[in-house]
């Protein structure tokens, strides 16, 4: 490396601007957080899922529902939002997405039944950020509550799989909510909660000083490994093969030997649900593509 490329003694590192979905993108496939965040063009993706349709339809209707006025507040209205938000991308045919349509119309009435009205959230979609002096991390927490002297993160799950304490415990995304929430409000937040709709099973999990400090240290971790292949790939990208002009899908447009060392593919039964699943010839070696509406609740 050339004298003029070393950074000057004393000067700030720049932080790595990053999302908990981009930091686990980076831990799923290398090859597809290049493809995601790097490639530009990005190659085009796959057909939508029908899956993230509903869960961003439930998203939606929910959100909205808590800023109707208070006494607009009834799990009839929320059928109501829902009904009227719907997205269609990704289903079968029209009779599944009304069939599904009216499941998660049932699902956000037997919800919003058992929630208070007058409980008004600190924050319903509501973006936080915090920094340290590696990364700077942004996210959108789904409802913040103010449970008395605390506050909790709320996130909402429409999959068609029970969750746990563990998978709580575990979320890096929720671990990194909390700290975000608790320095921007300056008030204490660690419990992180997970409410499965289909269910109505609750998962939760109460964060200590030290685990979400385990949580912020591993996101540094992976900002550090993803930030150093996004620097090799920024020196090395205008010596690369030409990337597809937009409209040139297929897998033979994407190169992807020139980028491997620091994007590798991680092959596995996920590449089933990879957007860019037929520009990654290892990727469909290691699965098939699924049906965009395979992983609906009770599909």
């Amino acid at each position: 490396m050339g004298a003029e490329q070393l950074p000057l003694a004393g000067m700030p590192q720049r932080l790595y601007a990053c999302t908990p979905s981009r930091l686990n993108s980076w831990l799923d496939c290398p090859r597809r957080y290049r493809m995601t965040y790097l490639d530009r063009p990005s190659p085009p993706k796959g057909p939508p899922w029908a899956h993230n349709s509903l869960g961003a339809s439930v998203h939606n209707a929910l959100a909205a529902w808590w800023r109707l006025p208070r006494a607009e507040r009834t799990p009839e209205m929320a059928g109501t939002l829902l009904v009227r938000g719907w997205l269609t991308e990704g289903f079968r045919d029209a009779e599944q997405s009304a069939r599904y349509r009216e499941r998660a119309r049932e699902m956000v009435e037997r919800y919003t039944a058992r929630l208070d009205p007058d409980d008004e959230p600190v924050g319903v979609e509501r973006t936080v950020a915090t920094r340290t002096d590696r990364i700077a991390v942004s996210g959108r927490i789904d409802r913040l509550d103010d449970r008395g002297c605390e506050l909790v993160v709320v996130d909402y799950k429409t999959g068609r799989h029970v969750l746990t304490a563990d998978d709580a415990r575990g979320s890096l995304a929720l671990a990194l909510y909390a700290l975000a929430a608790s320095r921007v409000l300056r008030r204490p937040c660690r419990r992180v909660e997970l409410h499965h709709l289909p269910s109505g099973e609750v998962a939760v999990w109460e964060h200590t000083d030290e685990s979400l400090g385990r949580h912020l240290r591993r996101a540094e971790q992976i900002a550090a490994e993803a930030a150093a292949a996004d620097e090799a790939y920024r020196t090395r990208v205008k010596d690369a093969v030409p990337r597809p002009r937009p409209g040139e899908g297929g897998a033979a447009a994407v190169r992807h030997e020139p980028f491997d060392e620091h994007f590798p593919p991680r092959p596995g039964s996920l590449c089933s649900w990879c957007d860019f699943l037929k520009h990654c010839p290892e990727g469909q070696q290691a699965a098939s593509p699924k049906e965009p509406w395979a992983a609906l609740p009770d599909a």
